[in-house]
């Protein structure tokens, strides 16, 4: 398949784009600038823009299958960045008739807040309240359009290997603040471009 990776240059996005090219997909690695992007590998095409802005996404979305989105605020406690990419995204796909799009949330956004563990639950209400809040309008777009989306839910990330072992479901309980790596919700994410069981539905991701 030829798929487009939204936020290719940020730590989940590079696990993305290198699982993707490892199962033979051809990939599109969207980013806002060259750093840490793959220079040069088979079946990889680089390209540099700014995902909030839907005629850049267009022009680099033409022809593939499906588009992967990794995107993150990086250190800021503030972006708008998923709301802002979202509002693009989404008419970008219309545009270029893709329905295919597997999104990158967090655990504690919108609705699974509910499933969280008291430790969770402060830190989500207290120095990641402004960005979650952006995330979940984000989501929300995305559940009210078209497209054919699946929105990936993971508690906190780590740099840790990839196990292939983990839970996943709408609903997960929660004790303490548990963790996943970014390799195995990218393993996962990427699984869901030749899958129909989580299509148009809310995948919680943990260990």
């Amino acid at each position: 398949m030829k798929l487009l990776i939204l936020g290719a240059n940020g730590p989940t996005g590079r696990h993305l784009v290198d699982q993707a090219l490892a199962a033979g997909h051809e990939v599109t690695a969207f980013a806002r600038s060259e750093a840490r992007l793959p220079t040069s590998a088979p079946r990889l095409v680089t390209a540099i823009g700014d995902a909030t802005e839907a005629r850049a996404l267009e022009g680099a979305m033409a022809g593939h299958d499906a588009v992967l989105s990794a995107l993150g605020a990086g250190n800021s406690l503030r972006s708008e960045i998923a709301s802002r990419a979202v509002a693009a995204l989404v008419p970008a796909m219309r545009a270029r008739g893709i329905k295919r799009v597997i999104y990158l949330s967090a655990f504690g956004v919108g609705e699974t807040l509910e499933q969280a563990s008291l430790v969770q639950r402060l830190a989500y209400r207290t120095l990641l309240r402004r960005i979650f809040a952006d995330k979940a309008k984000a989501d929300s777009m995305l559940r009210q359009s078209d497209l054919d989306w699946t929105l990936v839910y993971p508690t906190v990330l780590t740099n840790g290997v990839r196990t292939g072992k983990y839970r996943i479901g709408e609903r997960l309980a929660m004790t303490g603040m548990p963790r996943i790596s970014r390799a195995d919700v990218a393993s996962f994410m990427l699984a869901q471009v030749s899958s129909a069981e989580w299509l148009r539905r809310t995948a919680v991701i943990s260990y």
